[in-house]
């Protein structure tokens, strides 16, 4: 069976830059699904720096600690055009569209 492209599969919604993926750090396990399933190179995986590791809940911490603290950014933010694959596509629910 052939695969489909990505960006194929889900036209986006709008012009780059109207919105933004908004990512929960509480409930981000840093699985990389949403690297995957986004058309746009939004994002990547890297490690949540200690100095943002005091704003989390005690689940979060506890969360991150058990995922090495691995995380999915977004260095490419204004590139999305909110397709919602990479809300779909996150298994802890961590990603919502925020208007820019």
């Amino acid at each position: 069976m052939e695969k489909t492209p990505k960006a194929a599969a889900e036209p986006c919604k709008h012009p780059p830059g109207k919105f933004v993926p908004v990512i929960d750090r509480n409930r981000c396990e840093g699985k990389g699904d949403c690297i995957s399933a986004c058309p746009k190179d939004v994002f990547v995986l890297g490690v949540l720096p200690k100095s943002d590791r005091d704003g989390l809940s005690w689940i979060g911490k506890v969360k991150g600690f058990a995922h090495g603290w691995k995380q999915a950014f977004m260095p490419n933010a204004s590139a999305c055009e909110a397709c919602g694959l990479c809300v779909t596509a996150c298994p802890e629910r961590a990603i919502k569209l925020e208007r820019a």
